[in-house]
């Protein structure tokens, strides 16, 4: 009785991650509003009511497929404030590695860089994606926070003063983040996002007396 429920539970699991699997493969061939339920459950070789077992509804399968690459990156920012103070590297350091990963695996990890893609040139905030907005805008409130707690713990340590309030430097970072991650996954061959991004963030942060 045991293995069988755990083979059941393994075989669920694996329809899932089937169904996570062909909707980036469509998003990004057709874009998200093209691209139905069915035929999700089509490519993944199963039936519309395995998708509605798993997912709600296509925003709830979209957030789901996000997720698989955002929220190891979410953690890691967290993580970023909330680590022991004894280390070396101060948060904002400790932030720049941290971003600089993300552009790393973004250039060499095929699955962020197809997910990244779909979410910011293959998805049009319709009615039916509200809740895809309502992530993303709560990602990026995220990220900002994290941010800004870091601005905050380094200049706390340091004694200095930014000359504008932290949440406005966080939001410049991370508009410059958002930006290069646009412009590359548009034109990928049009410059090096590891090294341009290196440069860039070190160089804002380097600007506000941050490092």
């Amino acid at each position: 009785m045991f293995d069988m429920a755990r083979k059941t539970k393994a075989d669920a699991e694996l329809t899932r991650q089937q169904l996570l699997d062909a909707a980036e493969v469509l998003f990004l061939a057709r874009g998200v509003s093209r691209t139905s339920l069915q035929d999700i459950a089509t490519a993944a070789g199963t039936t519309r009511g395995a998708v509605y077992w798993h997912f709600r509804d296509k925003a709830d399968l979209f957030n789901a497929m996000m997720e698989r690459v955002v929220l190891p990156l979410e953690q890691a920012l967290e993580m970023v404030t909330t680590t022991p103070d004894q280390m070396r590297a101060s948060p904002v350091e400790r932030l720049l590695d941290t971003f600089q990963a993300a552009l790393h695996a973004t250039v060499n990890d095929p699955q962020m860089r197809r997910v990244f893609t779909i979410a910011t040139h293959k998805v049009e905030y319709v009615a039916e994606l509200q809740a895809v907005a309502d992530r993303r805008l709560q990602a990026m409130e995220g990220v900002v926070g994290c941010i800004e707690k870091a601005f905050e713990q380094t200049l706390a340590a340091s004694g200095k003063r930014l000359p504008m309030p932290t949440l406005v430097a966080a939001m410049g970072l991370h508009m410059l983040i958002d930006g290069l991650f646009n412009h590359w996954l548009l034109a990928p061959e049009s410059f090096d996002l590891e090294a341009v991004g290196r440069e860039t963030l070190r160089n804002y942060v380097r600007g506000l007396g941050l490092t």
